[in-house]
C-alpha cells in the first residue's frame, strides 16, 4: 500500500482517472446524506465487491455512476482488484486484510473530501448573495 496523498497525486496525473468527476446528481447525493453515511455505503461496497479474494466479475463488479463511491473508485482506482494491485501494489488472488479495506476507504474518502469542500463553498457563497 502506498500514501494516499501520493497516490491521488499520481492518479490526477492519469488522463483517464483525472476525467472522472461526480455528477449533479452524485454530488447531491453526497450532500444529502453526508460524507459519514456514504463512506459507511463503500464499506459495504468494498466488503461484498473488492475484498474477496477471486471478486464476481471483477474488473466489471464497479458501475459507473448513480453512487459517489462507484464514481470515487474509479477515479481512485479502487474499482478492481486488477487496478488496485496496479495503482496501490496490493496484490490479486488474497482476501484484502482489514488494513487493505481501512486503506482503500480513506483513498476513497480522500478524494470525496475534495467534493464536499466545494459544495461547503457553494454553499457559504449562495448564502453570502441572498443575505
Amino acid at each position: 500500500m502506498k500514501d494516499v496523498q501520493e497516490v491521488l497525486a499520481r492518479l490526477r496525473e492519469s488522463e483517464f482517472r483525472s476525467r472522472v468527476h461526480l455528477r449533479k446528481k452524485e454530488l447531491d447525493y453526497l450532500n444529502s446524506k453526508g460524507l459519514g453515511t456514504v463512506l459507511k455505503h463503500a464499506e459495504e461496497f468494498i466488503e461484498k465487491r473488492l475484498a474477496p479474494a477471486s471478486p464476481v466479475n471483477d474488473g466489471k463488479q464497479t458501475p459507473w455512476r448513480n453512487h459517489p463511491v462507484f464514481v470515487a473508485q474509479h477515479a481512485t482506482a479502487t474499482c478492481c482488484r486488477g487496478c488496485l494491485q496496479k495503482w496501490h501494489a496490493i496484490p490479486k488472488g488474497q482476501e484484502l486484510t482489514t488494513e487493505e479495506k481501512r486503506y482503500v476507504i480513506e483513498v476513497i474518502k480522500a478524494w470525496l473530501s475534495q467534493y464536499e469542500s466545494v459544495s461547503k463553498e457553494l454553499g457559504a457563497h449562495r448564502a453570502a448573495r441572498h443575505a
